[in-house]
């Protein structure tokens, strides 16, 4: 399955986050999955890092910081997402997010951010063959995945 994360998404999986992020980054990881993502998001994601609270809340150094980016990058199909049209109407700066999946032919855009679960852009995405998840939805999903695939038939 090939996996494009939004910022959020990827700001909760950070090296010393815990929780359902987390743990979707790690199965992600393991395969056989592939994160497909791009210079804008790990940019934002690095951005967003950044910012005093978060840096609190994480206990996170600008070393933390550079490996997160680091490890997402080495291990991403990184793609040039071209911006064709407004998809996200409620944030345009969302819209490379939506690209980065469309153009990486991603199966699953997994964000938090309720302005991808808008009725214009899950239907836009359904129709790219794309499905929008939380990181609980596509942790459980991925969960599943991998114990059918320990299934001897």
């Amino acid at each position: 399955m090939r996996v494009t994360l939004d910022t959020g998404i990827l700001v909760r999986m950070n090296v010393r986050a815990s929780g359902p992020a987390r743990r979707l980054l790690g199965i992600i990881l393991e395969g056989p999955h592939e994160l497909v993502l791009s210079d804008f998001l790990l940019d934002e994601t690095a951005r967003v890092l950044r910012y005093p609270r978060l840096r609190k809340l994480f206990q996170l150094t600008d070393q933390d910081i550079n490996e997160h980016v680091s490890l997402l990058r080495g291990r991403a199909d990184l793609v040039l997402p071209v911006i064709q049209q407004e998809v996200v109407l409620a944030d345009p700066n969302d819209d490379p997010v939506v690209f980065t999946a469309v153009d990486g032919r991603a199966d699953v855009l997994c964000a938090m951010d309720r302005d991808f679960y808008a009725p214009n852009v899950i239907s836009f995405c359904q129709e790219r063959g794309i499905e929008i998840l939380n990181d609980v939805q596509l942790l459980h999903r991925l969960t599943c995945y991998r114990s059918l695939r320990n299934v001897v038939f």
